[in-house]
């Protein structure tokens, strides 16, 4: 989770000032944003200034009761994804980036912009290499936690749709929707560079294709022993999974808090167990309003632009970005989760040599 500060501080106010430095450019060709999108929930004033004096407010209260960075660090995740949920985000990214994108319809309506929405990004599907990816976001932290055996349950519905898009098709949707507006003035152009339409994955297909790649590259324990990986047990209601949690976590841990009074075994069963439980439950209130999401983007621009890369330049064009070339299960097993675990694996082992430096 982003701080609240540091995320309005990039995503909207930085906004701002590229809209400040665009105005005063007299030669300007185009301006190219990439946004999340607007407002999900209608009837609410969103009011910048306002958010930014809450957050100042905010700090100054917790700075009177304590110095401690990590409090104030924890305390301002807590505001921004409590402000993110009122207004109708998912979390302080989309939201500050859906500010940052009202701040540029406002500064920025006399300017020439095209605005990019992408949806989930995956590693790269063919450029500069298959897989290319850096750091554990989104759907990926899913995969890590499986292999690390940390995601005994979870939540999903089958049939929704996870709309994600490979990160160079992304990229090459940003370059040719700069060849076509540029030096072209007036109004702002839109593109939703999404798969939902063009190539839908449901949840379905994720899963069996998790399955499918742990099982054919099952976790090796240190002393070399294989360990199978069980499926995950699946709700398709939050209401569900929040029951199953108090029968098989909440009542196993108040019997262990009273337990480990003694100490020993007690105490440490209890803080193992606990870990466990504020993982899961932190793990679902952040990914319940992805797999629940029954929405789809609307990528008529953005279908047109994929014609585009055809008609004007060519049919093997370096800058193709149609999805519907994409085999889903064939690029999740052999590219995507292949490079998340690669991924991983570097980070730990740069973690570890940190902490012996």
């Amino acid at each position: 989770m982003c701080r609240y500060d540091v995320a309005l501080a990039s995503n909207a106010l930085g906004v701002a000032h590229v809209c400040h430095l665009a105005n005063k450019c007299g030669n300007l060709k185009m301006l190219l944003h990439v946004s999340t999108g607007e407002s999900l929930r209608k009837g609410y004033n969103l009011d910048i200034q306002a958010e930014i004096k809450l957050v100042e407010n905010f700090k100054s209260k917790l700075r009177m009761q304590s110095s401690n960075d990590k409090l104030e660090k924890k305390k301002m995740k807590e505001l921004g994804l409590k402000r993110a949920r009122h207004f109708g985000w998912p979390n302080v990214y989309s939201l500050t980036k859906a500010l940052g994108e009202m701040l540029l319809a406002n500064l920025g309506r006399d300017l020439p912009v095209v605005i990019v929405r992408p949806s989930i990004i995956l590693s790269t599907f063919q450029d500069p290499m298959p897989g290319w990816i850096e750091g554990t976001r989104t759907i990926d932290m899913l995969y890590v936690a499986y292999n690390d055996q940390k995601l005994p349950c979870f939540i999903a519905d089958h049939n929704v749709i996870s709309d994600m898009i490979p990160g160079d098709l992304v990229i090459n949707a940003m370059m040719v929707s700069m060849a076509i507006h540029w030096d072209q003035h007036g109004g702002q152009a839109i593109y939703h560079v999404t798969s939902g339409h063009r190539n839908p994955l449901n949840y379905s297909i994720t899963e069996e294709s998790l399955y499918e790649y742990f099982h054919a590259n099952p976790r090796v324990s240190n002393g070399g022993r294989i360990v199978k990986n069980k499926r995950v047990l699946l709700f398709k209601k939050y209401t569900h999974f929040h029951l199953y949690m108090i029968l098989r976590y909440k009542i196993a841990l108040e019997t262990l808090h009273v337990m480990s009074v003694f100490g020993g075994s007690f105490s440490k069963n209890y803080n193992k167990l606990n870990r466990g439980y504020n993982f899961l439950m932190l793990v679902a209130k952040l990914y319940a309003p992805y797999v629940f999401f029954k929405g789809c983007f609307d990528d008529t621009n953005m279908r047109k632009l994929w014609a585009t890369t055809t008609d004007k330049l060519n049919e093997d064009s370096m800058f193709d970005c149609d999805p519907a070339c994409i085999n889903w299960s064939s690029y999740l097993v052999n590219t995507h989760i292949p490079a998340v675990m690669v991924n991983s694996r570097n980070a730990n082992h740069m973690k570890k040599a940190n902490k012996i430096a």
